[in-house]
């Protein structure tokens, strides 16, 4: 898949303001700091469609980026920030809650983990909810730049193992410095996609 055009659509943080349910959405979730916003600037090749923030827990709302008027890109708020307080945390869990819950155009959720360590809590509990709505399977491995080659093998195996992910599931290592990794993301999105 090639990226041509991307914009931001629209920015919500409840079912009204959702675009309508016209195109096939992939949303992105991830901690906090994990590189979403990286990511998603990466596979668009647009330097500043998702604010890069250099304090963690700044996407707050729901963002929808409408790609090569298609389908649309899905940036969900981040989770497991310590700073951000609890009711505002859990204002987003509701949130969040909801679009999965009540999506029917949602077609998968990519599950952003950082290469370095093995899957926080967090992470364990938000793969676990994708697995119960049906939305799992694809994880990406951000900062895979930040681990040698020999190492790659041994933090992609803790990933599997920490997550509990089935040998479908894939894990893909990717890095939004070196720009590494991201093709093989495309082609798992436009299969999602097509299928």
């Amino acid at each position: 898949m090639i990226i041509k055009r991307s914009d931001l659509e629209t920015v919500a943080v409840k079912p009204s303001q959702y675009p309508p349910e016209n195109l096939k959405e992939i949303a992105f979730a991830g901690r906090s700091n994990v590189g979403k916003s990286s990511l998603l600037n990466l596979i668009t090749g647009r330097k500043k469609l998702a604010r890069v923030s250099g304090s963690p827990g700044k996407t707050r709302t729901i963002n929808f980026y409408i790609i090569n008027d298609e389908f649309r890109v899905v940036d969900l708020p981040g989770y497991g920030y310590a700073k951000v307080s609890k009711s505002l945390s859990e204002g987003w869990g509701e949130m969040m809650e909801r679009y999965l819950e009540n999506r029917p155009n949602l077609v998968k959720v990519i599950q952003l983990v950082d290469i370095r360590h093995a899957p926080s809590k967090q992470d364990v509990e938000m793969y676990n909810y994708l697995r119960h709505y049906g939305l799992d399977g694809i994880v990406v491995a951000t900062k895979a730049d930040k681990i040698s080659r020999n190492q790659l093998p041994k933090h992609i195996k803790e990933i599997r193992q920490t997550l509990k992910l089935s040998s479908e599931d894939k894990v893909i290592p990717v890095s939004a410095l070196k720009k590494t990794g991201y093709e093989e993301l495309l082609n798992v999105m436009e299969e999602l996609l097509e299928g």
